[in-house]
């Protein structure tokens, strides 16, 4: 699974809705109840032995795409931020992060839909000064 997130400096991390979770530590992403539930669901498909890696790379039609990927919990590297996410009455898991795509994606809203048109994980990242249409690349 794959998709694209954008780099961001580090604002203050408070929850903007009701429905947004941050990790245990109060820091990283915020996280909707839908994304929890959705994420859960796949990280149980997926094995125990994983974790979600977010990050961002060169592309996209606004310069950065975000990525999403399940990676084996022996890939994180060093550097890597590592945050739990506890969803209610769902398994925790990890999401891991590089520190170059946080400076482009913390305090970023990960949120999920299941609309037909214009559903699926959807990024609000505070730190893009413009998004393309699609939601899934940004400048900043």
């Amino acid at each position: 699974m794959s998709t694209e997130i954008a780099p961001a400096p580090a604002p203050s991390l408070e929850t903007t809705s009701p429905s947004a979770h941050t990790a245990k530590d109060g820091k990283g992403i915020l996280v909707t109840e839908p994304a929890m539930k959705q994420l859960a669901g796949l990280m149980q498909q997926q094995g125990e032995a994983k974790v979600l890696r977010v990050g961002v790379r060169s592309g996209g039609c606004s310069g950065m795409s975000y990525t999403m990927d399940f990676i084996d919990a022996g890939e994180i590297r060093s550097d890597d931020e590592e945050y739990v996410y506890e969803p209610h009455g769902a398994p925790s898991f990890k999401v891991v992060s590089d520190p170059k795509s946080l400076l482009y994606i913390y305090g970023m809203q990960l949120d999920f839909s299941s609309a037909l048109i214009g559903g699926g994980f959807n990024f609000t990242n505070p730190n893009a000064s413009q998004t393309c249409g699609c939601g899934s690349s940004f400048a900043v």
